[in-house]
């Protein structure tokens, strides 16, 4: 392999600094609840108005969506729900006699209450609210908040519909630490979340990092810059790679965009390319430092070593320009979600294929999906032994194996049963006999 191309820095953003500020702000939090993130809203986004979206605002915001924005708007979610419907059918409960014959199960329980971050900023993230709160709505969970940062004096119309017919329960006109902080507290609604979901900023990523981290909450994974990689071999068109690479550099400064390919003609016709087209975009500073800085280029020897150096990247986006995708579909492991063809885009699975947009990143593939129904599910298993044998069958082994660890008091809580309900046996192992029994 070689390098045509090599990035000038790595995409770490989320810097000790931006960690102090976060531990700062979540204790003033802790401290003084409500009126800290009054204060927090009012400096950050001089907001001074209800951070509870009324039924009479959320209803003239939606009345200033267009029609053909909202159908649109519902294409996506019906894809979304589709796809997640689909997931949730996947797992299921169950109930099986173990050979030892304990009753053995799991049961399959939607969370209590998710709270979906929807980030602001440069963009309306219309299609983010669609992923996160939909997904927890078709997994069951009964309330679902809502939070995604105010501009000028409401909150973006197009993301509020999403919002509402995804089904938020509660929608809160606030943004970045304090946001996913109320959410985690249950500030504002009373209801804290069990889970904190959706994709946000360095601030947003590191408070539900620490809010995980402290056990508050559970969070769906730690998202950094937005990353892809194409896979591409000599019959790729060119353009589609160049603007495909585009597409999501335009997500900001630091986003990645790599190419793994073992045809260096094809290399050298992107590199000619990707200039004239970032210079052709509305805002070309963007996708240019992106370029500069991060984007690689990997010329490959096979598509064997195209696919180790792919799972070693572990891309948040791979898209696959080669012929023979099912090859590639059997044997690449590490990605948060793949796009297999020419007709494929990753712009297709970031707005309205199906499959869930919140993805990871920065190599968290390597042990971690995306955002699915399953992350709003807790399986919890139960045990019962179906007779008083298999509860003796079961407790002899299990005080032997206790007294293995040199767990003496685990070993008696099966010692117990052993002699009160065959109190006659004379076990061939040790056996701790209460002496008030």
């Amino acid at each position: 392999m070689k390098y045509l191309k090599k990035a000038n820095t790595s995409a770490e953003e989320f810097s000790s600094g931006a960690r102090k500020v976060v531990e700062e702000v979540l204790a003033d939090i802790r401290a003084n609840g409500e009126d800290a993130v009054r204060e927090l809203a009012k400096k950050f986004d001089k907001w001074e108005q209800d951070f509870v979206l009324s039924p009479e605002k959320k209803a003239r915001l939606i009345a200033s969506v267009p029609e053909t924005v909202k159908k649109d708007i519902r294409f996506a979610y019906e894809q979304i729900t589709c796809f997640a419907k689909a997931q949730r059918d996947s797992i299921k409960d169950f109930e099986i006699m173990t050979p030892a014959g304990v009753r053995a199960g799991q049961k399959v329980i939607p969370m209590d209450a998710a709270g979906c971050y929807v980030p602001g900023g440069r963009f309306a993230h219309t299609c983010s609210a669609l992923m996160s709160i939909a997904t927890a709505k078709v997994a069951g969970v009964p309330f679902v908040v809502a939070a995604t940062p105010p501009r000028g004096d409401s909150i973006d119309p197009s993301v509020c519909y999403a919002m509402d017919l995804a089904g938020a329960d509660v929608i809160l006109e606030m943004g970045g630490i304090q946001s996913v902080a109320a959410m985690a507290y249950g500030l504002f609604t009373g209801k804290k979340a069990n889970i904190i979901a959706g994709p946000g900023n360095a601030f947003v990523a590191e408070a539900k990092a620490l809010l995980a981290g402290e056990g508050v909450c559970g969070i769906d994974l730690f998202a950094g810059p937005s990353e892809i990689a194409i896979l591409a071999d000599a019959q790729a068109d060119p353009m589609t790679v160049a603007i495909d690479l585009l597409s999501q550099g335009e997500h900001g400064v630091n986003s990645p965009v790599w190419l793994f390919t073992d045809s260096e003609a094809l290399a050298e016709r992107v590199l000619e390319i990707m200039p004239k087209l970032i210079a052709d975009m509305p805002d070309p500073a963007t996708p240019q430092k992106s370029w500069d800085d991060y984007a690689e280029i990997i010329v490959c020897d096979s598509r064997e070593e195209m696919v180790e150096i792919s799972d070693r990247y572990a891309p948040e986006h791979l898209e696959v320009l080669c012929e023979d995708t099912d090859w590639w579909l059997n044997h690449l492991t590490s990605y948060g979600s793949l796009f297999m063809g020419e007709f494929s885009t990753v712009t297709h699975g970031d707005k309205c294929a199906g499959p869930n947009h919140i993805l990871p990143t920065k190599k968290a593939a390597h042990f971690s999906g995306g955002l699915n129904v399953h992350k709003y599910l807790k399986i919890c298993t139960y045990q019962q032994p179906a007779s008083m044998e298999a509860s003796c069958l079961i407790s002899g082994y299990a005080s032997r194996l206790s007294r293995v660890e040199g767990m003496e008091g685990h070993a008696r809580a099966c010692d117990w049963r052993l002699t009160k309900y065959q109190p006659e046996k004379n076990w061939d192992f040790k056996v701790y006999r209460h002496p008030a029994y």
